[in-house]
């Protein structure tokens, strides 16, 4: 059975929609964060760190096409970044500030991230059960 919410003739609802919007300026966001953290603001060594961003830029496409896949994968390795700007949120200036909004932007991520599983779960679940039943629908189509 083919999912409803990968194919590319359905479009997303609002939710769907919004969620991603936001989880694709927050990865775009963090990729900015992390090459100006680690190649301008606060160089720590040769600059090899700015690597953190490679994840995120691999997560791209597939936020872009509403990947189930990519949302639940960058869900859970979101926590490295917040873990790692909680870590260097005790450096100096301007380092400190960086790990500030590198921890900010990976919350929101997450939970456009996890927004977007939870309420694309659910909508299957209603889609689902007025298939098995077309009376479950009874009253609220117009």
């Amino acid at each position: 059975m083919p999912n409803m919410a990968d194919s590319p003739t359905t479009s997303p609802d609002r939710v769907t929609a919004a969620t991603r919007v936001i989880a694709v300026a927050c990865a775009l966001a963090l990729i900015a964060l992390a090459i100006a953290w680690e190649l301008v603001w606060a160089r720590t060594g040769h600059g090899t760190l700015v690597l953190k961003a490679l994840p995120l830029v691999v997560a791209l496409p597939g936020l872009m096409r509403h990947r189930m896949y990519t949302y639940r994968w960058l869900s859970l390795a979101i926590w490295l970044y917040v873990a790692e700007g909680l870590v260097r949120i005790v450096d100096k200036s301007p380092s400190n500030w960086c790990a500030g909004a590198e921890v900010a932007l990976s919350i929101v991520l997450f939970t456009a991230c996890a927004t977007q599983v939870r309420w694309r779960h659910a909508m299957a679940k209603r889609v689902a059960a007025a298939a098995e039943d077309p009376r479950a629908d009874a009253g609220t189509a117009h």
